[in-house]
């Protein structure tokens, strides 16, 4: 089964058009910057700019890697653009300008591993301005692995984000196996990654020595993943230290990446959250069909026990 087939009728997003969604387009556009949303084709960006919510995307549009899940764009990364930063302050003070109640933001990125412990440098320096222009705004960050640099890992933490988050994406077995597409190309989830690198960034977050910064991961089943696979990982995540994980639905974005295994039902969703928090002890488990690693963030976070928060 995959994208291209019947979808389940759990499976629905609203169709962005709304006038806050062409705002925020118009802004992202006069401003020169680009958004995961829609770069990653998310399911959520109806909802998300309805309401005013955004994740920012820096160090360009053109990721060094080849993930087989991923929509956005691969290449040789182009130059890194110090102006950069000071455009996305510019752009969540016009959001919190005309949006009062925006209180929490995300910035992301795609993958420069030519450019690893520079990358690191942007990311800091844009949370730095953010706080400049709007310093009770809280800031979370979903960046890279840096292959594995925990130098420029501790970069970004100096600059204090409130939420550090990492992703694994998918159980260890899944990051370098072959897939077949549609198309007849055999990809890989992670090819340029290490499951290692990753939990070791989540781990280092955590416990580096940097006080009141939350630590977040996600993962995407329809990869080809076993139940087993994902509790072993969901364990993993939570000896990392994690206070939040995101668990959703893959979804093929076109016939070039690696096909969905199955639709998993909601229920199932419910029941590895409920496994998650309750037997292994993550603190807060974000989990349904269109659950993304920035969807509903501030409430992912005003949701953990009053004492992490």
């Amino acid at each position: 089964m995959n994208r291209f087939a019947h979808k389940p009728s759990w499976i629905k997003a609203r169709i962005p058009g709304s006038p806050n969604y062409n705002k925020l387009k118009s802004l992202m556009r006069d401003l020169k910057l680009h958004t995961v949303c829609e770069e990653a084709i998310c399911p959520n960006i109806g909802e998300c700019w309805r309401a005013g919510t955004l994740t920012f995307m820096i160090l360009g549009d053109t990721c060094t890697r080849s993930c087989g899940f991923c929509n956005v764009k691969t290449g040789k990364g182009q130059e890194l653009d110090w102006e950069e930063p000071q455009r996305v302050a510019e752009a969540v003070n016009k959001l919190i300008v005309n949006n009062a109640y925006i209180r929490h933001i995300v910035i992301t990125s795609v993958n420069r591993d030519d450019r690893n412990y520079e990358s690191a440098c942007l990311f800091a320096e844009t949370i730095i301005r953010v706080r400049q222009y709007n310093p009770g705004i809280r800031i979370e960050v979903l960046i890279p692995d840096f292959k594995g640099d925990l130098e420029a890992l501790k970069k970004v933490l100096e600059s204090a984000p409130d939420v550090m988050n990492h992703n694994l994406e998918t159980v260890p077995r899944l990051y370098c196996l072959p897939q077949r597409t549609p198309t007849g190309k055999n990809r890989a989830v992670r090819p340029q990654a290490k499951y290692e690198w990753s939990l070791r960034i989540l781990e280092e977050s955590k416990r580096g020595g940097h006080q009141g910064i939350l630590t977040k991961s996600g993962i995407m089943l329809g990869l080809g993943e076993q139940i087993e696979e994902v509790i072993e990982t969901l364990n993993d995540l939570k000896n990392a230290g994690c206070d939040i994980v995101t668990v959703g639905q893959y979804l093929q974005p076109t016939k070039d990446h690696i096909p969905v295994s199955r639709y998993y039902h909601p229920l199932e969703f419910e029941s590895l959250k409920k496994y998650g928090e309750k037997i292994i002890g993550i603190p807060h488990i974000e989990s349904g069909p269109l659950v993304r690693s920035s969807y509903h963030a501030e409430n992912q976070v005003t949701n953990l026990p009053s004492e992490l928060r």
